[in-house]
């Protein structure tokens, strides 16, 4: 790879984190949300994945939205109805952390930053979504100093409101 097209690869990397983040004062309790085309749902979690696939599972699995639920302004999806109904009787269990934004980009810089649903992790029963492109794993990241991450700008901000 020449020092070109290096530097444009960068480039288009760079602002496309730009472009899909916000800075820590525009986030809320804004959830990471999407809109479902296909049936005209603009407030679905999890680009459409099972949330209690992750916990249960260790797997990221496509819902369904036959068996979606409606939490807090958010519709998520289920692979079966026994799914729904786990998640209704305990939804805290088996909400994403972070909103659903990526957990690295959270805790490193407070900005809002859109998730790979197949790029995650469970720790101590709490789900952990993460960017991730060819160029670009943020779980890795994650892992290298998740301790200092966990205790990041956006959980000290969201508890002093």
């Amino acid at each position: 790879m020449n020092k070109n097209t290096f530097f444009s690869l960068l480039s288009v990397i760079c602002f496309s984190t730009i472009l899909f983040s916000q800075t820590l004062s525009e986030i809320g309790d804004d959830l990471n949300l999407f809109e479902h085309l296909n049936l005209g749902n603009q407030d679905v979690a999890l680009q459409g994945y099972d949330p209690v696939s992750y916990i249960e599972d260790n797997r990221a699995k496509k819902g369904r939205s036959e068996f979606a639920h409606k939490h807090q302004g958010a519709i998520y999806y289920f692979v079966s109805q026994k799914n729904a109904g786990l998640f209704k009787k305990s939804p805290d269990k088996y909400l994403p952390q972070y909103g659903g934004w990526c957990a690295y980009a959270m805790g490193d810089y407070g900005e809002k930053v859109s998730i790979n649903p197949k790029s995650f992790l469970v720790r101590d029963d709490k789900l952990y979504l993460f960017y991730k492109t060819f160029f670009t794993d943020t779980k890795e990241k994650w892992l290298d100093n998740i301790d200092t991450l966990k205790k990041c700008r956006y959980q000290l901000e969201k508890n002093n409101h």
